[in-house]
């Protein structure tokens, strides 16, 4: 029985060595992208409920009347008109958040050959041009494209991925060591008193336990943006479908493609045979940003019909009028028509922080040429991803009010301590003839792991593409460079 027991043993120590060493390295990559992702959206959290992302939040005189739709915007072309621009139109609307608060006119126009997209502030009171500036040019945007990718485009978004990806990793291989060192829940989360060498052990390996579950949600909500993992798996499967529009009669006549059914749509006698496809992403999202909601982004929009041209046609102002019938009220968002098969688009939701509840998500679609409604899509009518993804990322975004928003604010802060307390660890194993080494932990003893772990571990990267992708190439790297050269094998293993 002893040699059984000291041989179980044996093996145990050899797994928690082993995994100790699977989560260090993958921290040592990890760790300054979750600083990253903690510091920018911290940031962005903060600019948006303080001046907001467009500065909406931009605070005007309430008075007895509002000035027209109609001059509002023309206030807001006349504020980029000169005699070099040309072609200056409203292509979005986006109504004042509060009685108090500006509204927005996205204006596009045309500069020497250039393109001018500025974002203008509005009093609906006066239609005084209180601002105006280039369309995603300021400090939100900024934190958002290093949140997104950190300005290198598809590379730093698959970098981000793997990041996201190896952390499920890390948030695995660290609760597994912290419990094996705790043996029960209320130690990992409330250890007793440690000596003072063992501080930053405590500060890691409690921290961890509380944000663990928070920051796996987190991942996987942040991953639904990513190239691969979001884009390809998740999304391409989780759209809603574009044949159950729920409005009577179901426009696939209108549709390049009905992905409930697979098929080539219908068409009518008054309408082309073909027309390139257009979904919700390539229509609302432009310039980097993520205006369609998630659910929608990959769905095929609707079009408008020539066929049922009336004399009048809908108007930026008979559009506002028509979203406030159908119940639109505080922040929500106009998107004019583009092309001859446009339809107007009228959305609000918690993505855009257009308002707190994810289940209050709406977007309409409307003929450009009769007026009539052709689609009307609500949280409820999402697929069970869909509405997860839609709280989800209100979560995550810190949308849901002001006790979301302190919530978001202190985990932000968690994660960031968490990395440091993990760095501070290294520092105090770290070498002390200097940095030859990163000093690995159980340096020089042979990898072993459960079966158990064996399977898990797989499946997980196989679940998460650019990490199973990362590991490999780990592997191979180490197999023929860095087992084979010496100083490379001294400083990394």
């Amino acid at each position: 029985m002893t040699g059984k027991h000291h041989t179980q043993k044996a093996s145990d120590s050899a797994m928690y060595f082993t995994l100790w060493r699977w989560h260090f390295y993958a921290g040592i990559f990890v760790a300054p992208f979750l600083i990253i992702l903690a510091s920018t959206g911290l940031a962005m959290l903060l600019l948006t409920n303080i001046s907001g992302k467009d500065l909406d939040r931009t605070v005007v005189n309430v008075q007895a009347t509002t000035a027209t739709i109609e001059q509002q915007a023309a206030s807001a072309i006349n504020s980029v008109t000169a005699p070099d621009v040309a072609n200056a139109q409203v292509v979005q609307y986006i109504s004042p958040r509060a009685a108090d608060t500006v509204a927005l006119f996205r204006i596009k126009a045309e500069k020497n050959g250039d393109s001018i997209d500025n974002m203008v502030l509005v009093d609906p009171y006066t239609a005084t041009v209180i601002d105006s500036f280039p369309r995603q040019s300021n400090w939100y945007y900024v934190f958002d494209s290093i949140h997104g990718d950190i300005l290198l485009g598809t590379v730093g978004d698959y970098l981000l991925e793997t990041a996201a990806s190896l952390t499920i990793l890390l948030i695995i291989t660290g609760l597994y060591l912290w419990w094996h060192r705790q043996r029960n829940l209320k130690t990992m989360l409330l250890p007793k008193a440690q000596p003072k060498r063992s501080l930053w052990r405590v500060i890691h390996g409690t921290l961890g336990s509380w944000v663990s579950v928070i920051l796996l949600f987190f991942c996987i909500t942040g991953l639904a943006w990513a190239g691969i993992w979001g884009e390809k798996m998740m999304q391409a499967w989780n759209q809603f479908p574009a044949g159950k529009w729920g409005v009577e009669p179901l426009p696939q006549s209108t549709l390049v493609v009905d992905f409930a059914k697979k098929s080539t749509p219908r068409t009518n006698s008054n309408q082309a045979t073909t027309h390139e496809m257009t979904t919700h992403g390539k229509s609302l999202n432009d310039g980097g940003s993520k205006d369609a909601p998630w659910a929608l982004e990959q769905t095929a929009m609707p079009i408008s019909n020539q066929a049922n041209k009336q004399a009048n046609l809908p108007t930026l102002n008979s559009i506002n009028q028509q979203a406030q019938m159908l119940g639109f009220q505080g922040r929500y968002q106009i998107y004019q028509p583009k092309g001859e098969t446009g339809v107007w688009t009228i959305s609000q939701d918690s993505m855009s922080y257009d308002m707190a509840s994810p289940t209050a998500d709406r977007t309409v679609h409307i003929d450009q040429y009769s007026g009539a409604v052709l689609a009307d899509i609500r949280f409820d009518d999402y697929n069970a991803m869909g509405k997860f993804m839609a709280a989800g990322i209100a979560l995550h975004m810190g949308t849901l009010g002001w006790w979301s928003v302190l919530a978001n604010a202190l985990f932000c802060l968690l994660v960031i301590v968490l990395c440091i307390a993990g760095y501070m660890l290294w520092w105090q194993r770290r070498p002390t003839a200097g940095l030859r080494s990163l000093n690995p932990p159980a340096r020089n003893k042979v990898a072993s792991l459960s079966w158990q772990f064996a399977i898990i571990l797989p499946l997980l990267a196989a679940l998460f593409p650019t990490a199973l992708v990362a590991v490999m190439a780990i592997a191979l790297l180490d197999w023929l460079l860095i087992s084979r050269i010496d100083w490379l094998k001294q400083l990394l293993k």
